[in-house]
């Protein structure tokens, strides 16, 4: 099993189709919506976690290609300004996923953007405005 973190890109004319429902039943995959913004006849953007064999993440990902939606992995959506990080720490127990974390030794913060799943609780928390994510 594989699985990906992706944001989808929506044109309007794609929005009101049921696409997340064809990759579940078409193509077998697990579908967990980590966030959301669609509108009616306007563009949309969701952020998912997609599960599944290679083969059918593969096939599923041609299909939504196909169907003009834009994807791209949800890292480069999450951007982490370490320039102006001071490793204070606040943005560890407000990261649920833990992919911001500190190396007890050194007390060094880092990230993960792998684990990362783009919820924003770490921006409120950081006085530096070390954290952007870019919706």
């Amino acid at each position: 099993m594989q699985k990906k973190r992706v944001v989808f890109n929506y044109p309007p004319h794609v929005v009101e189709q049921p696409v997340i429902s064809k990759l579940v039943k078409e193509f077998d995959l697990t579908v967990n919506i980590l966030r959301a913004r669609i509108s009616p006849k306007e563009e949309g953007r969701l952020v998912l976690e997609i599960t599944g064999k290679r083969q059918a993440l593969e096939a599923g990902i041609h299909y939504i290609r196909e169907l003009g939606v834009e994807i791209q992995s949800l890292a480069q959506d999450v951007k982490w300004h370490e320039d102006r990080c001071t490793h204070c720490t606040a943005c560890i127990s407000a990261c649920p996923p833990r992919a911001l974390d500190v190396n007890r030794q050194t007390m060094e913060v880092s990230f993960n953007r792998d684990k990362c799943i783009a919820c924003e609780a770490c921006i409120p928390v950081c006085p530096y405005q070390a954290m952007e994510i870019l919706f």
